[in-house]
């Protein structure tokens, strides 16, 4: 791409980032058709305000029909998803969708019949995780913390538990912190037949309750209070059900292990309609049991333990094949892999294996007995799709383009389609065959957006590693397009750091990056380094911080700012730092602890001490604070306010549900008292993300003008 290459006369804007002028070009809600030839996006009408769904064939990529087109409904305006029944003959609509937390949403659902073109609503009133019944018959729902089953066939309504009460009892649908930390909503399964539905139940009630004001427009504001466990509180206490439709009872579920304080954070029914698994995991995480749960006999069977000195990732992977043997991934060698379990836990044999990290499971072709998956086997900043057989031979490299490269595959594994991308290359949408990799046709390739950046200036990602604290460690550079070796710039580092996270990878532009080009023509070096703790090299690398988040991974930001600030053309007296989230929480730090290297630090939403981060996360990582008191504390940026010298930026939204505003207004008054002049901004009722109208330019203009006030200043 020669517009990455040489300058040209265009400056990036902040209005044109935040406006969306370098949107990409994508596959909206793509799904792939049973009989494995065809596949169905979303596709919106800008003039007519309308949305459909379109039938593509994967041989011709030409669109066969539209299924359904709002315009041609007279209840509904548009839809913004869809999903399928399993035989494909009903399409559930969602529409007037509105967000509850980061994944949950409450909307109105109707059903369309594709033979009849009849839409049915599911509900009057807004519902949760409506789920089709596997012989597409009934609609299973959440609704006011209980679970409620409508037959499509007699437009009859049911409610299957009764006691559900907010702030209190959630049946089916998962708690804030499950909802978060374990990254799911939906706590309940149809089972194959049909007859039965297992949920998760969840007791609130000793949960202790967090409020926020919401401010709104209104003469009063209002009180928002919802359950949230914070590190060391008590949890929801949950327990596993199974309701039998035909017997319209519920039973709960009983294990032959005694388990005092734990999380259920995966359920799945097996292939066999009685044969329910269910993953537990003790409150440290470190040990997660393999549950088979027998829902005629009420009998349960231990089938694997996979056990850490630090903690167990859950897997999303699990796959029962015909057999009801298992396809399990864990990183027990080191790395994570894919496993062959046999129906009663017995292993098989282990699939792939290596120095190098599996990232996707992308499912099983029982025809050819090939495994498909994702990887980091040609660099931890890369992704390249792969087969393999089940007996973990005959591997395949089906992607062939350095960068990102991540598959959706036709439902009998015929075709893929392969979205890939590069720090030059934007999402190339291309159709492939399953069996070599080889590329059929290009679906979209984004070109109108390569042509469009040919007009700015907008300098090369360099890609390297720095040698830090006896590690090598991933990095990015962005240098202005007229760098010249023999002036000086100011540094800006920006960091993540969280556990297992990746900040350096070789995929296109996000936003932030567009935003550091065009800090980047303003005279600054931007550089990203992904220090311990961070993921994809294997789990000694990312686990070495347990227990002292935040101590290695800010040695790590410290030396190599150090590093990068003995380089020639870079400036150590104006070196700065930035971060969000947890990467908010280590700028923090950087800037108290790392005062002699970070000249300017901004933190947006930061952890400030990880005593008021929920409990999931922060234990998994930590333990207790009444275990680890001095992991906790020695770590947190707001025992260590005093050590500020530098210019500080400090930015919070006032609803955030995740990391609580309290962070930052109980490190305001101890940088009060400790008498340290700084800057502070508060987004109004904003949540975690800051964004919604012009919230985004104006953050990101405080941000730039904070950052040319403090760090630029000697910019020629």
């Amino acid at each position: 791409m020669t517009g990455l290459v040489s300058a040209q006369q265009k400056q990036i804007t902040l209005e044109d980032i935040w406006t969306g002028s370098f949107r990409t070009d994508g596959m909206e809600s793509l799904h792939s058709m049973t009989n494995g030839q065809q596949y169905s996006v979303l596709d919106f009408n800008g003039d007519t305000r309308t949305t459909a769904i379109d039938i593509y064939d994967y041989k011709t990529l030409k669109k066969v029909k539209t299924l359904v087109d709002s315009g041609d409904l007279s209840d509904i305006d548009y839809f913004t998803d869809y999903t399928f029944s399993k035989d494909e003959t009903k399409v559930l609509l969602a529409t007037q969708v509105e967000s509850i937390f980061r994944r949950s949403t409450l909307g109105n659902y109707f059903v369309f019949d594709t033979a009849t073109k009849k839409t049915t609503s599911v509900s009057d009133e807004k519902i949760q995780e409506p789920t089709f019944s596997p012989d597409g018959t009934k609609v299973a729902y959440g609704l006011n913390n209980n679970l409620f089953i409508k037959n499509l066939k007699t437009g009859e309504t049911s409610k299957i538990t009764t006691d559900g009460v907010n702030n209190k009892i959630i049946n089916g649908i998962t708690d804030w912190v499950y909802e978060e930390e374990f990254a799911f909503v939906r706590a309940f399964e149809w089972n194959a037949a049909s007859n039965k539905i297992a949920y998760i139940r969840f007791d609130e009630t000793k949960v202790p309750e967090f409020s926020m004001d919401i401010y709104g427009k209104n003469l009063y504001p209002q009180q928002e209070v919802f359950k949230y466990p914070k590190a060391g509180e008590a949890n929801s206490e949950v327990s596993l059900h199974i309701f039998d439709l035909a017997k319209n009872k519920t039973s709960e579920v009983t294990l032959d292990k005694s388990y005092s304080d734990f999380y259920i954070p995966r359920i799945k029914w097996t292939n066999e309609a009685d044969v329910l698994s269910a993953q537990y995991t003790n409150r440290h995480q470190n040990e997660l049991d393999l549950w088979l749960i027998d829902a005629s006999a009420m009998t349960s069977k231990l089938v694997l333990t996979d056990k850490d000195d630090a903690y167990v990732d859950v897997t999303d992977n699990l796959t029962f094949l015909d057999d009801n043997s298992f396809i399990w991934t864990s990183e027990k060698d080191g790395y994570n892999h894919i496993y062959h379990y046999k129906k009663d836990g017995t292993l098989i044999n282990q699939i792939t294996s290596g120095n190098w990290e599996v990232t996707n499971y992308y499912g099983y072709d029982k025809k050819t007995k090939k495994i498909f998956y994702q990887s980091v086997e040609n660099g931890s900043i890369n992704r390249d799709v792969y087969s393999i057989s089940l007996q973990g031979k005959n591997k395949i490299h089906l992607s062939d383009k350095e960068g990102t490269n991540s598959a959706a595959f036709s439902a009998d594994f015929t075709y893929f389609i392969n979205t890939y991308s590069s720090a030059t290359t934007p999402p190339l949408y291309t159709l492939n065959r399953s069996k070599n990799g080889k590329v059929i046709k290009v679906i979209k390739d984004n070109n109108a957006l390569k042509n469009q950046l040919d007009a700015y200036d907008i300098s090369p990602k360099e890609f390297s590693t720095l040698k830090v604290n006896g590690n090598d460690l991933n990095m990015w550079t962005i240098k202005p397009s007229n760098f010249d070796a023999s002036k000086t710039y100011p540094l800006l580092m920006f960091q993540y750091s969280g556990p297992g996270s990746q900040s350096v990878a070789n995929t296109w532009l996000a936003a932030n990056d567009f935003w550091y080009e065009m800090l980047a023509e303003k005279g600054y070096i931007i550089a990203c380094v992904d220090g311990r703790g961070t993921g994809f090299k294997g789990a000694a690398f990312k686990k070495v911080t347990q227990k002292e988040l935040g101590k290695y991974e800010l040695e790590d930001q410290i030396q190599a700012a150090r590093q990068l600030g003995d380089l020639s053309y870079i400036d150590k007296e104006r070196i700065g730092i930035w971060g969000w989230s947890f990467g908010g929480f280590m700028s923090s730090n950087a800037i108290f602890k790392g005062n002699d290297v970070f000249k300017m630090a901004i933190a947006v939403a930061p952890v400030t001490s990880w005593r008021f981060y929920d409990s999931i996360y922060t234990e998994r990582y930590m333990t207790t604070p009444q275990e680890n008191p001095s992991g906790y504390d020695e770590n947190s940026p707001i025992n260590h306010v005093d050590k500020l010298k530098g210019d500080f930026l400090l930015v919070h939204g006032t609803g955030d549900d995740n990391v609580h505003v309290q962070n930052s207004m109980q490190m305001i008054e101890a940088l009060i008292q400790a008498n340290k002049q700084f800057e502070w901004m508060l987004y109004p009722d904003n949540n975690h993300g800051i964004y919604g109208g012009n919230t985004r330019l104006h953050l990101y203009t405080k941000m730039t003008n904070f950052l040319d006030q403090k760090l630029g200043d000697k910019i020629k």
